[in-house]
Parts: structure tokens; C-alpha cells; sequence
């Protein structure tokens, strides 16, 4: 089960995000970075949170620890910003925190040029991303870190991110557990992901039990808003129905089409001059009126 701290020190929002998560300091040490309550994301980006989160590391996957996180917005008060207080100020109570990763690098499309990824740790985060329909790691935007960065550790993969997975629980009734969703853009696949042994090693892993077990740690609070289903339980039970029966069905949405990257870089180009060539004349060559690049940002930014 996840474990629970309160926050006693509130360090920074983290601000690129849509959900402006914050960075805390915890009652056991730790420091953690806090996706709230009041977000504009609502409670089943949370749930998505805890879930797949839980589930890479249930698979082996490298994922940071996750806790539920009791937090004061009084600790934040010397927040400057009123959107930012208004967020805390919703979020008073339980909310969920994942374990900072000092020093940690985004894995850019730069960086992705020189760092190695093994066919078959791309295989089984590509097979993950299926099953729990996350479209959302991506060569623009890939919710990966390399950690550490110092020392005699070797770097390795970190996942992070996953309140966009889980699609399906926002049209309980619309969607079917064997659809093929379109991963041609995953963040990994010029890497040569080993699906296929993935597929073999993990499907068997994902069993009801493994299942019942991780949705069990999403708070009642978090569950009982989801229309359609009388108690907290019969959502539980939800998701553990369509996750299982997915696994099941993994032959027909495994994804095994991965363009190069000089694909890639082709179809961008070729889109953002469709895109280009579909605007009125005077949105045509806008200037830059900054004058400069936007300089890199810190891997931070992308926990939103």
C-alpha cells in the first residue's frame, strides 16, 4: 500500500504544467512532487496516476515510489501567485505526491541521439503505454527522465507522468478493451522496441489478482465522483475488468509500426507546411517578437 506523509514545507509550483503540481518537503524527509486535488485535470488523472504507475512497478519498470500526501494549503502561504493559492486551497487534504529525482534530465529528442535504450526495456515501456492507452509519451514530449546523472550509477530510464493514460474511463461505454490506438509517435520507437517479447513476458503478468491489488490503493474520495457506478468498488472492479480483458486481447492492439527518426522529422516537416499553407496570408511568417529561443526547460516542467 501506498505509504502517507503530511507535507511541512512547500518548496515551488512547478509552473509549465497545465495541473501546476508543487514541490514539497514531507514529515519523513522526503521530497516530493505533489499533483493536487483541485487541479483542473480532476480526480481521475490521479487515478491514472496511481494505476500505471503502479503497474510499471509491478512489471519491473522503473517508476519513482508514489504516496498520498496530506497537505495544509496554510504551509504554502507565502505563494505570491492567486491561481496558485486558489489551487492549494481546493486541494486541502489527501493528495498524491511521486518522490523527487534530484539532478534528473528530461530525455529530449537532443538527448535521445546519444542515450541507449535496450530493444526490450523500449519493448516492454511501448507494450505498457498500450495496454493503459498512453498516447501521451511522445518524440515532442516524452514523460521519461534519465537518472542519476552523477556518480558511478549508470543513467537509466525513469517513467513519470501518467494522468493522460486510461483514456477509456472518461466513455466507460464507448470504448472496447481490444482498440488499436496509433503509437507511431512513441517517444521510444526509433529505438526498435521489442514488442513481441514483451508482449510475451508481461501479458501472463497482469492477472486479476496484480490488478485488484493496485486498485485498491486509489482513494474512495478519488473514485466516487465517476457517474455510472454506485459505489467506489464497482469502479475498482471496472477497471480491473478492462485492464484484465485488455491483456487478453494484446494481439490486436499490439503496436509494431515505428517510423525512423528521419521519418519522423519528415512527416513534422511535411505537416507544419500543410499547416503553413492553410492559414490566411496575415497569420503567414508572424515575426518573432521575443527576438531569441526559448531556452531549454528543466525537467521539472514536464511532471505537469
Amino acid at each position: 500500500m501506498m505509504r502517507e506523509v503530511v507535507a511541512t514545507r512547500y518548496i515551488t509550483p512547478l509552473r509549465s504544467g497545465g495541473s501546476v503540481p508543487g514541490v514539497v518537503e514531507a514529515d519523513d524527509l522526503g521530497t516530493y512532487v505533489v499533483k493536487f486535488t483541485g487541479a483542473a485535470q480532476g480526480h481521475k488523472a490521479l487515478v491514472a496516476e496511481v494505476i500505471v504507475g503502479e503497474l510499471a512497478r509491478a512489471l519491473g519498470l522503473r517508476f519513482p515510489e508514489l504516496v498520498l500526501v496530506h497537505f495544509d494549503p496554510a504551509i504554502a502561504a507565502a505563494e505570491p501567485h492567486q491561481e496558485v493559492r486558489a489551487l492549494h486551497g481546493a486541494s486541502a487534504g489527501v493528495n498524491l505526491g511521486m518522490d523527487w529525482l534530484p539532478g534528473a534530465r528530461d530525455l529530449t529528442p537532443q538527448l535521445a541521439k546519444t542515450f541507449r535504450v535496450d530493444p526490450l526495456e523500449a519493448g516492454r515501456i511501448v507494450w505498457l503505454d498500450a495496454l493503459t492507452v498512453n498516447v501521451d509519451r511522445t518524440v515532442h514530449s516524452s514523460n521519461l527522465m534519465v537518472w542519476p546523472t552523477l556518480g558511478t550509477v549508470p543513467p537509466r530510464l525513469w517513467l513519470i507522468d501518467h494522468g493522460a493514460a486510461l483514456v477509456f474511463h472518461h466513455r466507460w461505454d464507448t470504448t472496447t478493451p481490444g482498440k488499436k490506438y496509433d503509437f507511431r509517435q512513441h517517444a521510444l520507437g526509433h529505438y526498435g522496441p521489442d514488442v513481441r517479447a514483451a508482449d510475451a513476458e508481461l501479458a501472463p503478468r497482469v492477472t486479476e489478482e496484480l490488478l485488484r491489488g493496485i486498485v485498491a490503493e486509489v482513494p474512495d474520495a478519488w473514485l466516487a465522483e465517476d457517474a455510472g457506478f454506485a459505489t467506489p468498488d464497482d469502479v475498482r472492479a471496472a477497471y480491473v475488468d478492462y485492464l484484465l480483458a485488455r491483456a487478453r486481447l494484446s494481439r490486436e492492439w499490439l503496436p509494431t509500426d515505428f517510423p525512423s527518426r528521419e521519418q519522423l522529422a519528415a512527416e513534422d516537416a511535411l505537416r507544419a507546411q500543410q499547416t503553413e499553407a492553410g492559414r490566411p496570408a496575415w497569420l503567414r511568417r508572424v515575426p518573432d517578437l521575443h527576438g531569441e529561443p526559448a531556452a531549454e526547460q528543466d525537467w521539472s516542467a514536464h511532471l505537469g
